[in-house]
Formats: C-alpha cells, structure tokens, sequence
C-alpha cells in the first residue's frame, strides 16, 4: 500500500475515536422556569428548562460524574431525575418526589451529582413531581468511554428524536381534575417529535421537524418516549432502521421497518439514507399503540420529515410520502419487535439463579366512593396496584427515613406474592377483587442478591400494557408471554443468553414479563408504572437495597444540598416505640447566625422527661422542668461569636452501623449517651430514629426554615 494511502487510513481511523476524546462540560445549571410557547393554533405558558421545550441535552462519556445546579423559578414544587443512570451508592440525586428527596421549593436550588456508571447511549432526565415531566424533560447522550468506539459503523450525525404529548390546557389542571374527579385523564391533543406536533395539526406545518440527510450517508436517531401515557410506533417511510441499543446498554443490531417504544424507554437506531430519487421527501410517523378496550387514547399521528440534500430532492413543496404504521391495537406486531431485542452482552453475573423471587400482578383498581360519586366505573374511583397494594406517597421522603432509622413512614413487607390467586388474565372477574388497600410498602433487598420479579397483568377494570420502570439499576427481560404466568412451564423458555438489558420493560396485556438484576446498588430505589395516570394512581412500590460490609458497598452520606446543618427548626419525639427518636451519635448542629428552635415531646408513658444541652458556649439557655407525658418543651437556641456551635454532637457524615450503637437498655438505666440526652428512670431510646424535615418558606419575607421530623411534615408546602 503506498506510504500516503496508510497515512490517509490511518486519520480516517483516528476520527472514529476524536469524537470519544472530546471533553464535555461536567457542571451545569438548570433553571426551571414557565415560557410561553404556541402549539395547536394557542399560546400558553410552560415550564421548561431554561426556557427550552423540550430542555437541553446533556453529554458525557462512560464513568464520568456530572454536577446540575438546578434552580427553582416556576410556581411549583420540582425534582429532577436521572432516567436511566445508576447513580452507584448515590440514590440522593436520583430525584423522586418524597422517595429520595423532598421537592424544590419554589426558589430554592438543589445540586444533583450525576454518576455515570456502565450506562452508553442514550438516556434521558425529566421532572418527577406532580406531572411536570410533561415538559420538563430532555435527552442524555452517554459517549463511549474516552479513546472507544461505537461497535457499530461511525454515523454522520446524531440526531435526538424526542416523543412528546401536548395539550392545549396547563398539565398541571388536567392532573387535578382528574384527580379530583377519580376519573381518567382527559387525552392529550397531540404527540409531538423534538417539540413540534407535525403537518397534521393545526397551524403545526411551518415548524415541523425536519431531517436533511445526503444521500449514501448513515444518521444515529437518538429516541426517547417522553410522553406521558401512550406507547408509541414509530416509522419512516421506505427506510428501514437498525436498532443498536436500548435503554443505555448495547444491542445486537436488529433492522426493523418500525419500532415500538414505551414511555420511559430509549431507543438508539441506525438509519441508511439510500433511498433513490425521484422522490427526496419523506415523512417519519408515531402515533399510539393502545390495547386497553373502553380506553381513550389520542388517536391523532405526530410526523417529522427526512429530506435529502442536493439533486435528489426535486422540490421542497413536495408532498412527503406517508408511512403504514401497524394499526392501534396490533399486539402481534409491537411483541414482534419488542421480543427480537437481544442484549450484545457480555452478561455482568449468572443468570441460571436467583435467591430472591417476587412475584407481583400490576393492575387497575377502583375505591368506593360516597354516594357513588366519583367518574370511575359505577361511581367508583380510579386506583392501580401492586400485589394489591396502591402505593401511597408518604410526606417525608422514604430514603431520609431510611437513612435516620424513622419508624412510621414507610412498611417493610410489600408481598413477595399476590395476596389472591386466580384467574388473574380473565374478562369477567367478580368486583370485590377491584378494590386494593392503600399503603406505603417497601421490599428490603440484601446487598448482592440476584433478584427475580415476575409481573402478572390482570383483567381488573381493564386488562392494559405496563411499561415498569425501575430506578438503580439495568435489569435483564429474560421472558415474557401472554395469559397467566406458569412457574413449571413458563421458565423452562427463558432466554438465559442474550436478554435484553433495560431499565423499563413492557409487561403485555393480559400477559407477564419476568426481569432479573444483581442487587449490587444500596439505597432506596423506586419501580413504578410509566404510564403517568397509573403511577398517580398508585402502581408502585420501593426497594430498600441494603449496604454491604465494605465501604464500598455502602450508600454514600447525604451531599451538603441536603446536609442536616442546613436545618434551622427541630422537632423530637421520645416514645417507647421505634418512632422518631434522636439517634445516638448525632446531634442538633447550629450554624452561625442561624438559630434554632429545639421541640421535645414525651409521649413515654408514666415518665417524665429531661433534656440536658451541652457545648452551649455563647448560648443563652434556661433549665427546663421535666417534660410531662403528651407535652411538648421549645426552646430557642442562639449561636453567637465566629465559629459554629452546637449542642451534643455534630451531625456525622456517615451513618454508623447499629452494633456501633449503644443498647436501650444501658440508656434505659439512665446512662448519658452521646447524644447529650438524660432519660428519667425506665424510659428508653430507640436508636437512630430521626430524621430532619426541611420547610423552607417564602425567603424574601425572611421567614425561618422550620423541620419536623413526625410524619405530618406538611407535604402541601414540599416539606419533607
């Protein structure tokens, strides 16, 4: 080969890598703020992200870790989350709404550390409170790790395609009068691709998405559902596309003419413009894919437009040609393309095992309601469900309670199996089965264990298709069918090779779908329908993954955004149960300047109760009496001088392990612990049961920040 065709192929090599070495900003800031956008002949106002619909797209390489500021400047509370990253021993940036961490408040900030971790390709982040996500939401684009290559042919370009749905009304109006009613959602009026609705809605045409491609070129379609409530097909016509990854993991290429994505999920695909002329317009097409019978969906069709640069386009007035997606309800054909997705491996741990099984139906429910009253089937309300549990979001966040050892504000025994067996896939099903209970139910995972969930769908009210969603983690789908799940039979066709690895899988309509994953990600982690209208009806639940021995099998302490000393008010409770009480080792830290006021209750009974308060150097502090049952002691605690003080012991970083933790009864013998507390004779103190519950109000009027650790911390204001 002469010595100047080796130096050309030699650069043409080195620019496969060029683009992984690029160095992608690792600090960002959000600013949530409403804009007005016109869409469907209106205008309206939105929230958006810096002003943009959808919101920017974020880049990083595998293994980076990426800082986000984000700045609350709309009317609402907001969280923000990380669909699809990991976040290894890191669930308190992982943003859902009283989960793993109270909202922002409007005008406060909150830094999420992202961890990128095994996750390439593309993912994507959105809103995770109320229903903001509508349009609070946009795409993550993870490159391969620096100096790697895609394992697939270099692109011309990547081109984010986001799905969307749009209604003319505020989002956050339809949410409360669906709620209020306890009916179903009223449909959106259109879906939109990159934010733009298409040629087939009203005065949409002029700003259409538009592809321009060259011919003989290859595009990488970055996809990402962000619609609220409907399953989407997606095609272009006369073009082929080659799925090659799913959800942040690697595929085996699989050419498909359409494919099929749920919300939640991503889809990366290859697409070959090698259409010939004449005709250089094309139309790429999603509408909905929607099985339930008696459900209302928006029927209406969202396009964009593949055009061709130079000779091949004849015109740009003329009409693009229309793709022939597979008809709404076509479960054959979305299961046709969902079943060829195949992982490109390697798999991370065996999958011919697990130690812990759940087996859970996710179905639609009904409450009763007085008088008939409501818009649900027969004057009932509307509810969905776990192993007939309808998840109630709690009003402290589940990982603060978890991480201070809280006692009522979340159980432990979500059912590992339904509570009634039956022919769960049956159209006619007595209608006591449709009423669930409400409960804030978790599952406790032991570090490191291989865990099998098998989904059951049910004919309940109305037999449907869940895409679950589970945070932390990738899992591997490693069956699905239709009917009931047979556990002899059903496992012996499991695909133990190549499974998908997805965060989010579709479990289908009157069928099941079994997933496995290595519980390897301590912290407390949601799984929840993606169907925006099931999640707030109820169809959840949380994992609580356990630390292991070592440090780095331990979740990682609370960042400063949420670090205790920021807590200016406090509430303790001492009860002889394992309620709220304060935990030994820590303590009520005071900052300079930034006084507080210190609430006791006694609800010991038969004992009274005394607080003695050390360290108070500066601090002015009169003795109280012994705190009688049922009577709650405030006292004010004012720091003075440069340094901070504080009584007892500072909050510590890291939690320490219960054993480390000195025995109620040596407290019961009226031991001084190291919280600084006395306790009066035969009271006790469970340990490490608190938790400090941030309120912020309005900050211009100069109102303190108040906290409670009891339950009723006021979720109306985001409390939590």
């Amino acid at each position: 080969m002469p010595s100047s065709n080796k130096i050309l192929l030699l650069f043409l090599l080195s620019l496969a890598t060029i683009i992984h070495c690029e160095a992608f900003p690792r600090h960002h800031e959000f600013f949530v703020k409403e804009a007005s956008y016109t869409r469907l002949c209106e205008t309206k106002t939105i929230l958006t992200v810096n002003g943009q619909f959808p919101g920017p797209t974020l880049h990083a390489h595998k293994e980076e870790t990426v800082h986000v500021k984000v700045h609350n400047k709309g009317r609402h509370n907001i969280t923000i989350h990380w669909h699809g990253v990991k976040q290894p021993r890191n669930p308190w940036s992982d943003g859902p709404a009283y989960i793993t961490q109270c909202p922002i408040q409007p005008g406060d900030s909150f830094n999420y550390k992202i961890i990128f971790s095994m996750e390439v390709g593309t993912i994507w982040w959105h809103a995770h409170s109320d229903w903001s996500r509508a349009t609070v939401h946009g795409a993550i684009v993870v490159h391969p790790k620096r100096g790697t290559c895609y394992p697939f042919p270099k692109p011309q370009e990547e081109v984010p395609i986001i799905f969307g749905e749009w209604w003319k009304e505020d989002v956050l109006q339809v949410l409360n009068e669906f709620v209020a009613s306890g009916g179903a959602p009223r449909d959106s009026d259109a879906y939109t691709i990159n934010g733009q609705p298409g040629d087939f809605y009203p005065c949409s045409s002029q700003n259409t998405f538009k592809l321009n491609v060259a011919y003989g070129k290859r595009y990488l379609l970055r996809m990402v559902n962000a619609a609220m409530n409907e399953i989407l097909f997606f095609k272009i016509a006369n073009h082929s596309l080659t799925v090659v990854a799913s959800d942040g993991s690697y595929t085996k290429p699989l050419t498909k003419d359409y494919v099929v994505i749920s919300p939640g999920q991503t889809l990366d695909c290859l697409l070959e413009a090698n259409h010939v002329p004449p005709r250089g317009r094309y139309y790429m097409a999603a509408r909905a894919y929607s099985t339930g019978v008696g459900v209302s969906f928006d029927n209406t069709t969202t396009t964009g437009i593949v055009q061709y640069n130079g000779d091949f386009v004849s015109t740009n007035t003329c009409i693009p040609l229309l793709p022939s997606l597979p008809y709404y309800n076509d479960t054959t054909a979305a299961f046709d393309f969902i079943g060829s997705l195949r992982s490109l491996g390697p798999i991370l741990f065996p999958l011919n095992k697990y130690d812990t099984r759940i087996y859970s139906t996710v179905s639609l429910n009904t409450f009763p309601c007085q008088n008939n009253s409501c818009a649900g089937p027969n004057g009932t309300s509307l509810a969905a469900s776990m192993n007939n549990i309808s998840f109630e979001s709690p009003r402290i966040d589940i990982l603060q309670a978890y991480y201070n050892y809280i006692n009522g504000v979340y159980g432990t025994q979500f059912p590992s199996e339904p509570p009634l067996y039956f022919n769960f896939t049956s159209t006619d099903l007595p209608l006591f089965l449709q009423t669930p209970k409400r409960a804030t139910k978790v599952t406790m995972l032991e570090y490191n264990s291989t865990v099998e969930m098998v989904f059951q769908g049910t004919g309940l009210v109305s037999a449907q298709d869940h895409p679950m969603h589970l945070h932390g983690f990738n899992f591997y789908v490693v069956g699905w069918g239709f009917g009931n799940f047979d556990e002899t039979k059903d496992p012996l066709n499991y695909n133990l090779v190549d499974p998908p690895f997805q965060n989010t899988v579709l479990v289908p309509i009157n069928g099941w779908a079994t997933i496995r994953f290595k519980a390897h990600n301590p912290g407390v982690w949601f799984m929840h329908c993606h169907l925006e209208r099931h999640l707030t009806w109820g169809m959840n639940t949380v994992f609580i993954v356990k630390d292991g021995h070592r440090t780095e099998e331990r979740m990682l302490p609370p960042p400063p955004s949420v670090s205790y000393d920021r807590v200016a008010d406090q509430t303790n409770t001492v009860d002889n149960t394992d309620n709220a009480n304060l935990p030994d080792g820590d303590g009520v830290s005071v900052s300079q300047k930034a006084g507080r006021l210190h609430h006791v209750t006694n609800q010991v009974p038969r004992h009274n109760h005394e607080e003695h308060k050390s360290g108070l150097d500066g601090m002015g502090f009169n003795q109280e009496n012994p705190i009688s049952l049922d009577t709650t002691y405030g006292s004010n605690i004012n720091p003075k001088g440069d340094g901070a003080t504080s009584f007892a012991n500072v909050l510590k970083p890291e939690r320490a392990p219960r054993k480390e933790v000195l025995s109620r009864k040596a407290k019961a013998k009226g031991k001084r612990t190291s919280s600084g507390f006395h306790m009066g004779k035969g009271a006790s103190l469970a340990p490490k049961k608190q938790i400090y519950v941030a309120k912020k109000k309005n900050s211009e009027a100069g109102a303190a920040v108040q906290t409670s650790n009891t339950y009723e911390a006021l979720n109306s204001l985001g409390g939590g």
